[in-house]
């Protein structure tokens, strides 16, 4: 399987450098400027490589939701970072490298060289694409990605990458894996841990939405008596809140 890496950044002579040393090394790359992009990609996607401008909003996040994502081995993650980058936030995302701007050519090739050692494609380690679909949800005037882990009528489970908000009815929206079917509902949230792992019930969901979820369950033959597991926290995890009563 050829290596691929996905550079996400705007600085344009950054971009420049990592494009000719990753043509070097025959590394396959594809850019995308926002945040936003990019997490989708890397949801959606497989990528050897994950090569992140920490001075782009939303960075952060797309570092942690690579980690969360189910492809195995995950993406080697570069940090891009400047003198005013605060780096401390970078390794708590979980990178691997760091590449401090400008970037310098020598200094960019020692470090790929180095993570290409972590991105040799091994048989018994090949990707897995399991079907998976980004929920945004909704606080206020932010949207959070997460993974969706779990999936019913009656709601779903899902892998933010941060606790989420100290809320109980959240906004939220995915499309249904496998379709263009948008589903939008209200989520109540059962119960939440500090790994952003967290369960919700639908209490509002769309004519439309509803519709389309049964029909993509009764397909994929989804029994009626998950539906309860589903909104339950995994066992030995410490949980925030729960709030069983509201499933009886």
């Amino acid at each position: 399987m050829k290596l691929n890496a996905l550079l996400v950044s705007q600085d344009r002579p950054s971009l420049r450098v990592l494009e000719a040393l990753l043509d070097v090394l025959q590394i396959e790359h594809q850019n995308c400027q926002s945040a936003g992009e990019a997490v989708e990609l890397t949801v959606h996607g497989h990528h050897w490589a994950l090569m992140l401008d920490f001075d782009l909003p939303g960075a952060g996040q797309v570092a942690r939701v690579a980690r969360m994502a189910s492809a195995q081995p995950r993406p080697v993650v570069f940090a891009m970072v400047s003198a005013f980058t605060p780096v401390g936030g970078a390794f708590q995302s979980g990178v691997n490298f760091v590449l401090y701007k400008p970037l310098g050519f020598e200094q960019v090739a020692r470090s790929l060289r180095a993570g290409q050692g972590f991105m040799k494609p091994n048989p018994r380690h090949a990707p897995r694409h399991q079907l998976e679909t980004l929920v945004y949800l909704q606080f206020g005037v932010a949207a959070m990605p997460a993974i969706v882990l779990d999936l019913s009528e009656q709601g779903l489970a899902l892998q933010a990458p941060e606790p989420l908000p100290p809320v109980q009815n959240v906004p939220l929206r995915f499309m249904l894996p496998g379709t263009s079917h948008l589903v939008e509902a209200t989520g109540k949230v059962i119960w939440a841990d500090d790994d952003g792992r967290a369960g919700m019930f639908f209490s509002r969901l769309t004519p439309a939405s509803r519709h389309h979820l049964k029909n993509w369950l009764a397909k994929r033959g989804a029994k009626t008596k998950n539906a309860v597991r589903v909104l339950l926290p995994h066992k030995g995890r410490a949980v925030q809140r729960t709030h069983h009563t509201d499933l009886l």
